[in-house]
């Protein structure tokens, strides 16, 4: 038995632990563990999204033993203190655990540069931090809101954010968007809110160019921060920050520090090299110097790549490029196979400033394109969403795409509230009676003729080269009524007109059956003479092309004279249907299911040129009624809670995810 442990449950080591899992799943003789001290996989990027009270807290975790479930990788929970790297042992205060292949995905931790005072500041790197931090922004102003004294709720109201990098950039604009609602909330004037950044850097996101650079500054000021360039922090006091050394002093009970970051507390005591604030040096296999059974991943990594001059970047996409180069090579060492050499490509990185703007530097070496605004927001919003295929698949994306367009807070979305204001389902209620009593009667009515005659196809037309005129008039009897009825159904009552000419084609028939002459060319007008009296909906080329094309050759036989067992079928299947779906939307039960159903069935109607204008009503409504309509005076109020339930637990969903929370 090969024991592989991953250590770290951040972007880095969940990856590793994947691609692991799919090396080796046939494969019962290696057993994976990944082990965490947070049950939990937080998304980093995201996490000033809350601590600014743009979404809720759960958006941004997601439960390790979920991600792995079906998979060979076992999650254990617990604190490694120490690693012996020559009895390759990792070691808790409550067990240790021996391995064959480790892989050291820990992360980092904010660095505060031995400043005085920094316990007083509040750190933004885990999801514990960005909780702790927006309920104490909203202390500040529940405070600041019953303080007559005007010195105590300045300080209360005055907010310092050190560092103007990603992070700080990315807080600073959340919280100059979330001060409005705040201000709004706490009846508390605006200009009495003071946002500060300060950095000892001249200018925000210095690794970008100054067009982005310049654009940032702009947003960040709109949106009320004050940037103080320039500046070191000296002291962190419980009201006050120092800056230069005494030459500022700004009065504040909030610190937010997002000012530079060093390895763990776990890699700081390993004994192994490091360089560059704790980051562990490795070799172009991305196994540590002296230990060819220990890998590195994601921003524990030391390492420069050939032809470089700095080593690889701290962030999310070099744990998306070591992962699979790690897997592989620990699945050399066990199965055998040639190492690769671990070469990233690095396609750019995005800051959001609030909700709505973001710049970014997107492409690859000598060919960047920089992007601001919408286009920003969105390729931000494309990279997650194709982290989350890897990670959570479905379940997640889903969650993702309700936190940050359907469910958003004060319209603080790339969209603003265009997605996110929905009507109560309660409103539905009557739609979805009326829509399911007209698919039910629909079904009912047609029903007796089926079942008098099972073979007795009416909702098709007729063979084209049915060559009896018998046969052609009872086509004719079959059809007519029908078309009445579909018309009788869809608008309640038709026209005196319309009955005129159904009387018309009723003679038109008789003439027919009596006369010798061009038997089919005579029928076609007689029904085009009908059909002039009553709107339809059009039908493109195309699919009309398309539906001639699948009834010739599934639905009549291949000299055209009859219909097959299959359009009788599909004509019970669809009677059904309309039976069922309908019924389904009275009770409640399954709407989203039977709302679909119904869309589909509309659809079939209109493409095969018989639906009239009101069918639009019948398309328009299942749309409104996908969205859980059934919960209110239905079924589903008590269908869906046990539902949502017991799909996790099913291996195959749980394995790939299709499920929603």
């Amino acid at each position: 038995m090969k024991k592989i442990v991953v250590l770290g449950g951040g972007y880095a080591g969940v990856l590793t632990a994947k691609k692991l899992a799919k090396k080796f799943k046939k494969n019962k003789d290696v057993q994976i563990t990944l082990i965490d001290k947070q049950s939990y996989h937080t998304m980093l990027t995201e996490l000033h999204e809350v601590a600014a009270g743009r979404v809720d807290e759960e958006s941004i975790r997601m439960d390790l033993k979920r991600i792995f479930a079906g998979r060979n990788v076992e999650v254990v929970l617990d604190e490694i203190k120490t690693i012996d790297f020559d009895q390759k042992v990792l070691v808790s205060d409550q067990q240790s655990y021996e391995y064959d292949y480790l892989v050291i995905g820990t992360g980092c931790k904010p660095t505060f540069f031995g400043i005085p005072g920094a316990e007083h500041a509040h750190q933004l790197w885990s999801y514990t931090d960005a909780v702790n931090l927006r309920e104490h922004i909203l202390n500040m102003f529940r405070q600041a809101a019953l303080t007559a004294d005007k010195q105590k709720r300045r300080e209360l109201l005055t907010f310092v954010t050190v560092g103007a990098g990603f992070t700080g950039v990315e807080m600073a604009g959340e919280l100059g968007e979330w001060k409005d609602e705040l201000c709004r909330s706490f009846h508390i004037d605006r200009d009495e809110v003071s946002l500060y950044i300060v950095d000892f850097a001249p200018k925000v996101l210095p690794m970008y160019p100054d067009k982005l650079i310049k654009k940032a500054e702009k947003r960040l000021i709109k949106l009320g921060n004050e940037l103080v360039m320039n500046s070191a922090v000296s002291e962190i006091h419980e009201d006050k920050v120092v800056l230069n050394k005494g030459e500022k002093v700004i009065q504040t009970h909030t610190v937010i520090w997002a000012a530079g970051i060093e390895g763990s507390d776990i890699v700081d005591q390993a004994s192994v090299e490091k360089a560059g604030r704790g980051r562990i040096v490795t070799n172009g296999h991305l196994q540590a110097k002296d230990y060819e059974d220990v890998y590195v991943v994601g921003d524990n990594i030391f390492y420069i790549p050939e032809g470089e001059e700095r080593p690889v970047p701290q962030m999310v996409e070099n744990a998306e490029h070591s992962a699979p180069v790690v897997a592989h090579n620990i699945a050399v060492d066990i199965n055998g196979g040639t190492h690769k050499t671990y070469k990233p490509t690095f396609h750019g990185s995005m800051v959001c400033i609030g909700s709505r703007y973001g710049v970014a530097q997107v492409g690859m070496p000598g060919m960047w394109f920089n992007l601001s605004g919408f286009f920003a927001m969105a390729s931000k919003h494309l990279i997650n969403i194709i982290y989350f295929i890897q990670v959570l698949g479905f379940n997640k994306i889903w969650s993702y795409l309700m936190h940050e367009f359907f469910h958003t807070k004060n319209n603080r979305s790339m969209v603003g509230g265009l997605l996110s204001n929905s009507a109560p389902v309660f409103w539905k209620f009557p739609l979805r009676i009326f829509i399911g009593f007209m698919w039910l009667q629909q079904g009912l009515t047609k029903l007796p003729k089926i079942v008098h005659d099972f073979n007795n196809v009416f909702l098709l037309p007729a063979p084209p080269k049915a060559d009896t005129i018998g046969g052609a008039s009872e086509a004719v009897s079959q059809v007519v009524p029908e078309v009445v009825e579909t018309v009788t159904a869809a608008s309640g009552a038709i026209a005196e007109g319309a009955s005129s000419a159904a009387a018309a084609v009723s003679q038109t028939v008789s003439d027919v059956v009596s006369n010798s002459g061009d038997i089919f060319t005579m029928l076609a007008d007689a029904i085009h003479d009908f059909m002039n009296w009553i709107t339809v909906l059009p039908v493109p080329g195309f699919v009309e092309n398309m539906v001639n094309w699948s009834m010739d050759a599934f639905f009549y036989t291949p000299d055209g004279t009859q219909f097959t067992q299959l359009a009788s079928l599909v004509q019970g299947g669809m009677i059904c249907g309309e039976i069922i779906f309908g019924g389904m939307l009275i009770i409640g039960l399954f709407t989203p299911v039977a709302a679909i159903a119904t869309i589909a069935m509309g659809c079939m109607i209109w493409a095969s040129g018989m639906a009239p204008t009101e069918m639009l009503w019948y398309l328009v409504g299942g749309f409104a009624l996908i969205g859980n309509s059934g919960m209110v005076l239905g079924l589903d109020y008590y269908v869906w809670p046990w539902i949502r339930k017991m799909l996790p637990k099913t291996p195959l969903l749980k394995k790939w995810y299709l499920y929603v929370d």
